[in-house]
């Protein structure tokens, strides 16, 4: 398991079920097959770096992201939806699917976009998180939720539904579209932290629903590789895409992470998970 020295290509394990792309995901896309991909899921810019504070383990903040991280105007940041939205739905294959997350910023935008390009709306998830960071103007309710649309390539698709794993994860109940799951864990922060760092647990439920072993799972957004990192847990094969080589390095030491601890590349079998047990 090495760098590679491609242009493109930061990181690909021996098996070539984990890689690690280097670059703007706008072109990276444009190299991945058509209908090659069982499942996309992205969590996008969230435009938020307008010089606002929060407030992080009690102390004032500034939300300032990065560049990646600063809005363009409102037709410009709908355009960047719409063009990348497009390529994940070229290189889904027929009867995959795609999961969005977003904040009120800019999830309205790129459900439209989604309408727009004709993807079939499955679900808007609700994931409330259950201690969120207080709202320091105090003339709003505090913040305490993202929505994730999870759609299928087109209307004629066909999606995979693990219903009755997501029920019994539920204690014998449908499981909802409301989705209580706290932050990341201290543990999942140990190589390093993301800004907008999803949980393990959120893309255990995501990609357990939906996927089988041996599918092929791409993340435009990678970050801090959460998504790359639970697809290893569970035998998927992953391309993450990242733009900032500090993070790429940090997926990459999650996944070396996780890799010693299953095995590469293996499917789990009855593996103990943050929800509950996989057979």
């Amino acid at each position: 398991m090495s760098k590679s020295n491609g242009r493109s290509e930061y990181y690909r394990n021996d098996s070539g079920s984990f890689s690690i792309q280097l670059g703007d995901s706008l072109s990276l896309l444009t190299r991945i097959p058509s209908n090659s991909v069982d499942m996309v899921f992205a969590d996008p810019p969230y435009f938020l770096s307008n010089g606002g504070m929060t407030c992080r383990s009690g102390k004032m903040e500034s939300v300032h992201k990065g560049t990646w991280d600063i809005s363009a105007g409102i037709e410009e940041d709908f355009k960047f939806q719409v063009r990348w939205l497009k390529e994940c739905q070229r290189i889904l294959k027929p009867d995959g699917t795609i999961w969005v997350s977003g904040t009120r910023h800019v999830i309205f935008s790129i459900g439209f976009a989604m309408q727009g390009l004709g993807f079939k709306l499955l679900n808007d998830i609700v994931w409330y998180k259950r201690n969120p960071p207080p709202n320091l103007s105090c003339r709003y309710f505090t913040h305490s939720t993202e929505t994730i649309i999870w759609a299928g390539k087109s209307d004629k698709s066909r999606h995979t539904f693990h219903y009755q794993l997501m029920k019994e994860w539920n204690e014998g109940k449908q499981m909802k579209s409301m989705w209580n799951i706290l932050p990341p864990r201290k543990e999942e922060k140990v190589q390093g932290r993301h800004p907008t760092q999803k949980p393990v647990e959120l893309l255990e439920r995501i990609i357990l629903s939906c996927t089988n072993p041996g599918d092929l799972i791409l993340d435009p957004f990678s970050g801090s590789g959460t998504t790359g990192v639970v697809s290893a847990m569970h035998g998927r094969r992953y391309i993450g895409m990242e733009l900032n080589p500090e993070y790429a390095d940090l997926s990459v030491r999650r996944y070396l992470d996780v890799a010693a601890q299953v095995g590469a590349g293996e499917a789990r079998q009855g593996v103990e998970t943050s929800i509950g047990r996989v057979a």
